[in-house]
């Protein structure tokens, strides 16, 4: 997969391990249109703090990454050493430091080692090619098993353009953000306004729908650089029709990378899309489907492969979304298990355990009391989970 103008590498800079890749940059030639949205946790990361500072100019060059350390709650040594790595790859760059962008990810809490930035960035920058960036999907692992990239191609206006999505996202997942980072690269011509109300968008309907353990970090960010190279007619205020067309790309890319790091959970063996239909309001329909999303005893029985529908019912109820339980339906995929909130025994029961021993599935709780739904993406919660977070900085 290739970008325009972009090129990227990564390096074993031994951050937290010595044998892996762990620190990446992405390089465009020229400045990029930049924007991006960032962790609503009120305890933030160094880089977050750093480049939502940076990214008020709407322009950015590069996007420096390391995993192993978060770079949190450091205090002012963090702030400096997240200064100062930028400012390395900006002299090897021949670029000013405001053009750098810093990204994290790993244990919170312990100090980052400029040294280690010291002693590969003469090589990371020397590695820059077009064809890097399966190395920097890789480098910002942590406990994700699989690299997350999404690449789309289409055409605006007669000219050929790109996207690509990098992330990675595996535990401590859920709305708003999630633990996760977030890279958008695409050679389109588009104006800051567009490109910011986009991603935050795409944003809203993908990563903020999506919940693996009820849990946020301290730097999570979705950053999204357009570089212009492709050279299509400006998607701006006035290309309605070149904007619909970006747009639709970016929020597929933005859905593909969502879905993908619910399917790499920590431990998770099933992706369940929670649906809620027939709501009064919309707020009421993503209390309710968020609430049996992060359910502890709802994901458990996903994993146990029980259609309990009991426990779905009552996370429902404890919601805060207002219904009448007489009116509630509940179904496994098509198979109805409830209706008018009593279930419908044994052999509906039955053929609901079936569809829960699929790797995929969705459950659609109907409260027939609107016309307002919501949906959110989660994952069942596995014995896997307790013994990769038991011992995570061992």
């Amino acid at each position: 997969m290739k970008i325009k103008g972009f090129t990227s590498a990564a390096v074993k800079a031994a951050i937290r391990e010595k044998d892996r890749l762990d620190l990446g940059l992405i390089y465009s030639e020229v400045p990029a249109v930049a924007a991006g949205v960032f962790t609503t946790n009120r305890v933030k990361a160094a880089p977050v703090i750093l480049d939502m500072e940076r990214l008020l100019q709407g322009r950015a060059q590069a996007i420096l990454v390391n995993s192993g350390n978060a770079n949190a709650c450091a205090g002012k040594q963090g702030m400096e050493v997240a200064v100062a790595a930028g400012a390395l790859a900006a002299k090897q760059l021949g670029i000013a430091e405001e053009m750098v962008q810093l990204a994290s990810t790993g244990v919170i809490g312990l100090p980052l080692d400029i040294k280690c930035f010291e002693r590969v960035m003469p090589e990371l920058v020397k590695g820059l090619a077009n064809d890097g960036f399966d190395d920097v999907a890789r480098a910002i692992m942590t406990t994700d098993t699989v690299p997350k990239m999404s690449f789309r191609r289409l055409e605006i206006d007669g000219t050929e353009v790109s996207i690509l999505g990098i992330a990675k996202g595996s535990g401590m997942i859920m709305p708003d953000m999630a633990t996760m980072l977030c890279f958008v690269l695409t050679d389109a011509q588009i104006a800051f306004p567009e490109l910011l109300a986009i991603v935050k968008a795409g944003v809203e309907q993908s990563f903020n729908r999506i919940t693996v353990d009820g849990d946020t970090s301290t730097n999570d960010m979705v950053l999204a650089l357009a570089n212009g190279v492709a050279g299509n007619q400006w998607i701006d205020e006035d290309n309605v029709r070149g904007r619909e067309i970006f747009e639709a790309a970016m929020s597929d890319i933005f859905k593909d990378l969502a879905l993908k790091i619910v399917a790499d959970g920590e431990g998770a063996t099933k992706v369940v899309t929670i649906r809620i239909t027939g709501a009064r309001d919309e707020d009421g329909a993503m209390n309710a489907a968020q609430t049996i999303a992060n359910s502890s005893l709802v994901k458990t029985a996903f994993f146990g492969e029980d259609a309990n529908w009991g426990r779905i019912i009552a996370a429902l109820g404890r919601s805060g979304c207002r219904f009448d339980p007489d009116r509630v339906s509940l179904f496994f995929d098509e198979i109805r298990m409830v209706e008018n909130g009593v279930g419908l025994g044994p052999r509906a029961e039955e053929a609901c355990s079936a569809i829960l021993r699929k790797d995929s599935f969705t459950v659609t709780v109907d409260l027939n009391d609107g016309l307002e739904t919501a949906e959110v993406y989660t994952c069942d919660l596995s014995l896997d989970y307790i013994r990769i977070n038991a011992d995570y900085r061992s």
